[in-house]
């Protein structure tokens, strides 16, 4: 049995679960979800907890059965509280700024690089004397989310000598010696 899969999923006040022809829509306050599953798997809601069962032990039945747990759970905490994301920007002369959903962002290139958010991902940026610049995204998304976060630090990644570049807030990033540490 998946250790996963086998959790219940509490839902909390003002979000409702409808599940129709293999789709379960999550709807809540922050905003509403959509996830296609796997018409054999068995969503039952009792007392506001939501459990999943696999319909057989083969391997992909099992494979997807924390999966799916997973990926409701996910839905039920974004439209309940949301997910936050903050991105640090280190470096001399890195800025960033937003007019609306484009984000400008100033990474040491020849040109700046506009970057167009999607509808449902918020964003705000903080720029203070003394501190790095941050970049703030919020959404009901995780997956989007995650994958807005990725592309902005893919276009400067962290590099290990002097730990300039796009990084998240808190990540550490492992520092190289140059090579005058070699003698």
């Amino acid at each position: 049995m998946s250790r996963i899969g086998k959790l219940p999923i509490k839902i909390p006040a003002g979000v409702t679960i409808t599940i129709k022809d293999a789709v379960v829509t999550v709807k809540g306050p922050k905003g509403e979800l959509v996830q296609p599953i796997n018409p054999n798997f068995n969503l039952t809601i009792e007392d506001g907890v939501l459990t999943l069962a696999r319909p057989s032990d083969e391997r992909t039945d099992r494979a997807q059965h924390g999966l799916y747990r997973s990926l409701i759970n996910n839905m039920v905490i974004g439209v309940s509280e949301g997910y936050k994301t903050t991105l640090e920007l280190i470096g001399v002369g890195y800025r960033v700024t937003n007019t609306g959903q484009i984000l400008d962002l100033s990474l040491g290139f020849t040109h700046n690089i506009l970057f167009q958010l999607p509808n449902e991902v918020k964003v705000e940026t903080k720029t203070e004397r003394n501190k790095s610049p941050l970049i703030i995204l919020e959404s009901a998304d995780k997956q989007l989310l995650g994958q807005i976060c990725a592309k902005i630090r893919s276009f400067r990644k962290p590099e290990p000598y002097k730990g300039k570049g796009v990084k998240f807030q808190g990540e550490v990033i492992r520092r190289k010696s140059g090579k005058s540490a070699a003698k």
